[in-house]
């Protein structure tokens, strides 16, 4: 995994965790985790471009 690639997923672990606290702290918000989705399929889209 490269560099870039490795901080992405850094990034969409960590918005995971930033987006489980907002919703604990302050209630769901649909918008978050639909962008929190998106962030992931696009950091999956890249490992595997990457892998293959």
């Amino acid at each position: 995994m490269s560099g870039s690639t490795k901080a992405m997923g850094v990034l969409t672990v960590g918005t995971l965790v930033v987006v489980t606290a907002y919703t604990a702290a302050l209630g769901s918000n649909g918008w978050l985790w639909f962008g929190w989705v998106v962030l992931g399929l696009v950091t999956i889209g890249v490992v595997a471009s990457r892998a293959g």
